[in-house]
């Protein structure tokens, strides 16, 4: 196993946890965050290549994070899907515009 991965893999609880839920955070804000341009790029009539790539980018990344916290443990993969979802609010509500 890589030595970066067997040092997170002896972290204490809270300190995985904590690295989980950092992980997720930004991990989930840049997720979010991405989808506006995604939406745009699909409604916009534009060029099917690299709208695609960016879709594909955004999943893989996610996915990328959660494995790399379920090698590490439960909790930190049960933090990292709690910053997910915390990310998501944040996005929500700093790029809700005006009605």
């Amino acid at each position: 196993m890589m030595p970066f991965l067997t040092s997170l893999q002896t972290l204490p609880p809270l300190a995985g946890g904590l690295f989980g839920l950092l992980m997720g955070l930004a991990a989930g804000a840049l997720h979010f965050a991405s989808l506006k341009r995604v939406v745009e790029l699909y409604t916009g009539g534009g060029p099917i290549g690299p709208t695609l790539a960016l879709h594909i980018a955004r999943f893989a990344l996610i996915v990328a994070v959660l494995v790399l916290l379920a090698l590490i443990g439960a909790l930190p993969l049960l933090s990292g899907a709690l910053g997910i979802l915390i990310a998501r609010a944040l996005v929500l509500r700093f790029t809700k515009e005006p009605a």
